[in-house]
């Protein structure tokens, strides 16, 4: 994830609150080297596609301007785009590894409803192997602290600048 120019406080309602990278870049820098680490041997289009969905649940405009242009440059279809926010409805667009790993990041993405559900985790236990479900954990982790600064602090997709 990268991060916008502005460095004003306060800019109201819709406006960006805080450059966080420009005042925190160390953890900017861990970030970084965190979203390298965890992503690694995961399928490109899968971690688009887990980014995204993440990024919709936490409703964060910033990464997922930028998870959509990223998925589209990979080749992604406008269609998968477009059905991920109804994945279950839409199922046949969806390997059933990606569904898995889909499922697992809305029960990682949304704890307020309780606990991981053994159902979740098995599912995707059940497509992928421990050390690439440990990839997936960290992938899933990481793109929600990045949605939480990003919506924390306002930052301005891309395309609206």
């Amino acid at each position: 994830m990268t991060t916008n120019t502005t460095t004003g406080r306060g800019a109201g309602p819709h406006g960006p609150r805080l450059n966080w990278s420009e005042h925190a870049p160390e953890v900017f820098k861990a970030m970084l080297r965190l979203e390298t680490a965890a992503k690694k041997g995961l399928d490109p289009a899968l971690v688009e596609l887990v980014k995204i969905r993440a990024s919709q649940l936490n409703h964060c405009a910033y990464c997922l301007d930028m998870h959509i242009t990223d998925a589209r440059k990979a080749g992604e279809t406008e269609q998968r785009i477009y059905f991920l926010s109804a994945w279950e409805e839409a199922a046949e667009a969806y390997t059933e590894k990606e569904q898995a790993a889909l499922a697992l990041t809305e029960a990682v993405t949304v704890l307020t409803d309780g606990f991981v559900p053994d159902t979740a985790y098995e599912r995707a236990a059940a497509h992928f192997e421990d050390a690439e479900l440990a990839q997936l954990i960290a992938l899933i982790t990481t793109i929600n602290a990045w949605n939480r600064f990003g919506v924390t602090c306002r930052l301005t997709p891309e395309s609206l600048k």
